[in-house]
């Protein structure tokens, strides 16, 4: 899709995650940690009510990002999503949603253009409340590493603290890899990210 210069949408970075502190620094709200991370480099805040979600705005390379954490929780995160994606100066096209992802090893990312939910439930409801599977997503990586009996307590629980580095690293590189997105777009992105 092209579009005139000064008339493009602006970029949509969500952030996946549980709102309220009990959730804050678990392994499922790594996408709200990014939204955070960039928000903070930005010198932004992302505390305004829209679409059931909190938001804020920043420049990215000379564009306007609208950072949001859907305050849903994550079953319904796609509530949120289509809401705000809704909204005029806005599409699926510049929509990139950051989640964590049980198949990937602890500090891997991957960016892809579009594809499946892969079982993560507020993957699964943006999809089908956008009716769509076409938007970016950048997934992290929370893999264990020993089998778990129960992955919906693996996920809700706190990093340890020997995984601090990893995940901080992680973060680092993962907001890296949304503001390339941005610059270069999500092909160059990928070659350099996956």
């Amino acid at each position: 899709m092209t579009t005139e210069i000064g008339t493009r949408n602006s970029w949509l970075i969500v952030g996946l995650g549980n709102p309220g502190t009990a959730y804050q620094r678990t392994r499922h709200n790594l996408g709200f940690m990014v939204v955070d991370l960039i928000a903070a480099e930005e010198q932004t805040q992302v505390k305004r009510d829209e679409c059931r979600a909190l938001v804020g705005r920043a420049m990215i390379g000379g564009t306007v990002v609208e950072l949001a954490k859907p305050q849903t929780f994550m079953n319904l995160s796609g509530d949120a999503v289509s809401c705000l994606v809704a909204k005029p100066g806005r599409g699926i096209e510049n929509l990139i949603v950051i989640s964590d992802d049980l198949a990937l090893p602890l500090g891997s990312i991957r960016l892809r253009p579009r594809g499946t939910h892969g079982g993560h439930n507020g993957l699964r409801s943006i999809i089908e409340r956008l009716g769509t599977n076409d938007f970016i997503r950048l997934r992290i990586g929370i893999m264990p590493e020993h089998p778990v009996s129960n992955t919906r307590d693996f996920v809700l629980q706190n990093f340890a603290k020997s995984e601090a580095e990893k995940v901080e690293s992680v973060l680092k590189r993962s907001a890296e890899a949304v503001r390339t997105v941005i610059s270069v777009g999500v092909e160059k992105a990928m070659a350099e990210f996956n």
